[in-house]
């Protein structure tokens, strides 16, 4: 190690800030002074893009991804793998603006925008949030519900005291909960590697959808909107930088550098999972029901459920409750801790956490209560997140282009350039929803 300067620095545990653990910071400084190498180097680094991800294979996207494969087959994968690349893209400059400045991107916001400009953009973050937190909430119920037969309020209750219980791990460090969490996309990997296994889908036919771009029609326009929306998820865009701002903080610019390359990692293999999880979604739900001509099968879970033990047999609807459950309860601890982060970097502001989930969770009781379609507000709530995007997307690229601001780290013209298309792609996509809905 080392016996100059330190190149990571221990950060006291503030307002907001999610501390990272000794040990880990020891493994860190061993790593960036090049004590450690190979993949024992990069171990210190990865959690915070995994938690991340967690919100890329929620329950909205079981809800599109179904939809899409069942009523279109696999012409839709194209988009999922698009959504996915501009998920990397993405959450890399998330990531870079915590490490680079030390501040979440709604802290950047409050510091560099007028007030105004400010609490109009925390409104909207915050209405983002409990659409996120909705669709989890459900999604998480609804295999509680298939799962085990419970009534959907019983399973909203059950869903609750899960949630609390998963957030409340933070008490023992936050590695903790990174590990649950990860245990928890661990279950979804594995109930949809042996969904594909047992479907067998199209090689061809994955491949056409795949690098062949295609939509027909409004309906398939907004399922590739649905998509975007349950892809690249605004709330854990601000998310992303404050799980990077603290957890290990480099004391020079040649340390941050390295810390951001780690943490490309991090990203790359958390992306590429959730990446081919939502693939593996679409690729199901083609070869189960729109090969056998049920287009509209994947717009309801409940019927998802019941073809998958039908046409695959071996419990295969089980194993697709189990990984909806698990999708639940962990994208809604990170759509809490999301709401946390917003409304602390916003406006200075931070309420209990297990309050704000208690808060949340009435939206999601009430379209219960009512007897909502849990599919469809999965669905509908996909569409209301993907108008989201631009107000953390834009902000993002604004400020990570900024050499006063990030240093060595601001974005080079080819990111930046790559950012500002997807960023008018979502944008144009959002419009002309708008006026064939209209």
């Amino acid at each position: 190690m080392t016996d100059t300067v330190p190149l990571v620095r221990q950060v006291v545990s503030g307002d907001g800030a999610l501390p990272g653990e000794a040990r880990v910071l020891a493994a860190a400084e061993s790593a960036l002074s090049g004590e450690r190498r190979g993949v024992r180097a990069v171990l210190p680094f990865l959690g915070p893009a995994f938690i991340a991800a967690v919100a890329y294979i929620d329950p909205g996207n079981f809800a599109t991804n179904m939809a899409g494969g069942s009523q279109f087959g696999y012409t839709l994968l194209w988009v999922v793998l698009a959504a996915n690349l501009m998920a990397v893209l993405v959450q890399s400059m998330s990531a870079k603006l915590g490490i680079a400045t030390g501040r979440s991107l709604p802290e950047v916001c409050r510091d560099r925008f007028p007030f105004r400009v400010v609490v109009l953009l925390w409104l909207q973050a915050e209405a983002v949030a409990m659409a996120t937190d909705l669709a989890e909430f459900v999604g998480a119920a609804l295999g509680l519900h298939l799962v085990f037969g419970l009534t959907m309020w019983l399973s909203a209750a059950l869903t609750g005291v899960a949630a609390f219980t998963i957030l409340g791990m933070q008490v023992w460090g936050f590695r903790r909960l990174e590990a649950t969490l990860t245990g928890l996309v661990a279950v979804v990997v594995l109930a949809f590697g042996l969904e594909m296994l047992r479907s067998r889908p199209s090689v061809s036919g994955m491949t056409h959808g795949l690098f062949v771009p295609a939509v027909s029609g409004s309906g398939s326009a907004l399922l590739a909107v649905s998509i975007i929306g349950a892809t690249v998820m605004p709330h854990v865009i601000y998310l992303h930088s404050s799980l990077t701002q603290n957890r290990i903080v480099g004391a020079t610019p040649d340390a941050r550098r390295k810390i951001f390359r780690f943490e490309m990692v991090d990203i790359t293999i958390a992306m590429g999972v959730a990446g081919v999880i939502n693939l593996a979604m679409l690729a199901t739900a083609a070869a189960v029901f729109h090969a056998r001509g049920l287009f509209g099968a994947g717009s309801d879970l409940g019927v998802v459920f019941n073809g998958l033990n039908r046409f695959l047999g071996a419990h295969s609807g089980l194993v697709f409750g189990l990984a909806l459950l698990a999708s639940g309860l962990a994208s809604s601890c990170v759509g809490t801790m999301s709401g946390q982060v917003v409304m602390q970097g916003f406006i200075h502001r931070q309420i209990p956490v297990f309050a704000r989930r208690a808060i949340t969770m009435i939206p999601a009781l009430v379209l219960i209560g009512v007897g909502f379609s849990p599919t469809r507000a999965l669905v509908l709530s996909q569409v209301f997140l993907s108008f989201g995007i631009p107000f953390a997307l834009i902000p993002l690229l604004f400020f990570t282009s900024s050499r006063s601001l990030m240093g060595s780290l601001v974005n080079r013209r080819p990111v930046a350039v790559l950012a500002g298309l997807v960023a008018t792609l979502i944008v144009g996509l959002n419009v002309y929803l708008l006026v064939v809905a209209l």
